[in-house]
Formats: C-alpha cells, structure tokens, sequence
C-alpha cells in the first residue's frame, strides 16, 4: 500500500505549545547567610600546606574562586568552585579527620621529597592518596632513626611544629665519651649557646652503658636543625647514634620494626585533634572500614606538658598500615635505654 503524501504544513498557522506558569521565587531577605568558611583554612585542611603557606599561595595569585582571583581572607560556600593553578579543588566544609601515620625510620633515609643526588627518602613507601599530600611533622636528618610522623592535615602539622606550641621531642642519645655531671646541671639549668641562639634540655637522664660509649635520654621543646647533634658537639661529645622516641603525645611503638609504617586509628587521631585545640568529627563507620583503621586510646601513664592544652598520655598504639588488628600496649623505648 503506497503511503500517503506528507501535508504540507501551513508557514502562516500558529503552532500551539504547552504552556506553563513558573513563579519565580524571591529571595527571603530574613533568611540567614549561607555559612563561609575561610579559604585558606580549607587549603590547609585540604593537606596542601600551613595555613600561612596556604595565605602566600592566595597571595601569589594561583588561587581563584568562581573564575575570580582569589584575596587573602576571603570566604568561600560550598557551592563556589575554588582551583589552584586552573585545577579544581574539592573542599571539605565540615571537619573530618584527617590521615596520621607513623613511621619507625631507619638511618641512611632523608626527609625530603627532591634530592638531586637520588638517595632513598621516606616519602618513596607512604602511600598514594588521591587528594592532598602527605606532609612530615619533624625531620630527622640522614643518620638519625626513630619516629617520624606524616599527616594529610597541614593545619595539624603547623599545630604540631609551630615553636610556639613547645611540643615536647624526646631523644635516646648514645655517645662517644660521658658528659659530667656538671655538664648535665648546665644542660638543664642555664644550657649552652649555639650559634643560632640558646639551647636547654628540659630533661635529661644517665642510662649508662657499656665501654666508650654512653647513652642519655633527653627531652626539648624545640625542632631547630640538628640541634641534638649541634648541642653534643658543642660539649665534645660526638653523637654515635640518635632516636627519636617521642613527638608530644606520640611514642614509638615497640612492636614496630624500621622501615614499617602504621596507620592511627580514628579515636587516636580524634584525640591528637583535641589534644591541639582542633575541632574533630567522628568518621562514619562505612568510613572507617574501608581505611582499615580502628578506634584506639592513649595510655594514661604520665601527664605530658610538651603542648598548652596538655591532657594526660604518652603511650600510642597504632595498627600496622593496611591492617586492622591493633595491638595496644604501652610505648616504652627498650633498646639499651632504661624506661
């Protein structure tokens, strides 16, 4: 059967189309502001750097907000579209925890992300996070072993770096000789001068040792460049070896080998947060299993006062990276140091 001809539609007929009636909204005058939050506080929160670096990355001008540079203090809603270097950022507005690992290092690795002569770097076993950076809180140089400590959180690192929060580091010291003890009295008394200023040990104790060589266990509330070293040296004692066992309220677990890493559960972390002065939000607990970290506590052994807002607790237990069966114990350094 031979289809019909198509009609010819008519150009000077009215076509009707549906219509409908939209009533536009005003906006309510007595609603109250959509909540701003600082841009720089969510940069730093975002794991891209301290608030500070987070003002000179404003200040340079690489930040921009809805197509439009971006000003030091300025405040940004959910719904603004924020990019550093023309890439998009997604900003977290409510506080979430952020990642804390710790890291037994062993000597002969630096700190440090580029090196030009190519030697191994602690940074080369952390794992890939898809946003943000890991960032080291305290360095040790090449020759020194002991605890290390890297967040996704830069406001977090400030807190824990800054010398104006006078967190507590705690060192065992093994030397060549044996200090006097009115070397010892001078030490954590008056201290000596450096070159780049004073220096003093909160605390200081003999734990012996066997031979030429002589261990101490100290504790400073400062993080300049090998002060440790510098300090010893200065009093003719070569250092032959250096750990770090504590970084404020963190200790070096016992059951972590060097080279090994282990992830903070959620309540750890919540209490370094509070620890600090930061607001923490709990994480979810779909959130929690898929990081593998479970909530763990501090040992109430002794009160630390390396920081302001000091709370009881130095012991830190802590599960293996990619594990979840945390083993607590109290965090005792045992290798020829007393407790």
């Amino acid at each position: 059967m031979a289809r019909p001809f198509k009609q010819q539609r008519d150009p000077q007929r009215t076509v009707r189309r549906p219509t409908t009636n939209f009533t536009k909204l005003e906006a309510d005058p007595n609603a109250p502001p959509e909540p701003t939050q600082r841009l720089h506080k969510l940069l730093a929160l975002a794991g891209l750097g301290s608030r500070r670096d987070m003002e000179e990355l404003i200040a340079s001008g690489r930040v921009t907000v809805n197509g439009q540079v971006a000003v030091v203090g300025q405040g940004v809603t959910e719904h603004d579209v924020v990019r550093v270097d023309s890439r998009p950022l997604r900003l977290s507005f409510e506080a979430e925890l952020p990642q804390v690992l710790i890291y037994h290092k062993p000597e002969g690795e630096i700190v440090s992300q580029d090196d030009p002569e190519g030697r191994a770097s602690v940074f080369d076993k952390l794992p890939k996070i898809k946003h943000g950076k890991w960032i080291a809180i305290g360095r040790l140089d090449m020759n020194t072993s002991g605890l290390l400590i890297f967040t996704t959180s830069g406001d977090l690192a400030n807190r824990l770096m800054h010398p104006r929060f006078e967190v507590e580091r705690e060192y065992a010291v093994r030397v060549q000789g044996s200090m006097t003890d009115e070397q010892m009295e001078q030490m954590v008394k008056e201290g000596i001068t450096l070159e780049d200023g004073p220096v003093k040990f909160e605390k200081l104790t003999d734990e012996g040792g066997e031979g030429y060589n002589h261990w101490y266990r100290l504790m400073l509330k400062e993080g300049r460049n090998r002060i440790v070293r510098r300090t010893f040296e200065a009093l003719g004692l070569p250092i032959s070896r250096l750990i770090r066992v504590r970084f404020g309220i963190i200790n070096l677990p016992p059951r972590l080998k060097r080279g090994a890493l282990a992830e903070l559960g959620t309540g750890e972390v919540s209490q370094i947060l509070d620890w600090v002065g930061m607001e923490s939000k709990p994480v979810p607990e779909k959130v929690a299993e898929l990081t593998g970290s479970k909530a763990g506590k501090f040992d109430n052994g002794t009160t630390d006062a390396g920081h302001k807002n000091r709370k009881p607790g130095t012991g830190m237990s802590a599960a293996p990276y990619g594990k979840t069966d945390a083993r607590r114990s109290a965090t005792q350094f045992k290798n020829k140091v007393r407790p």
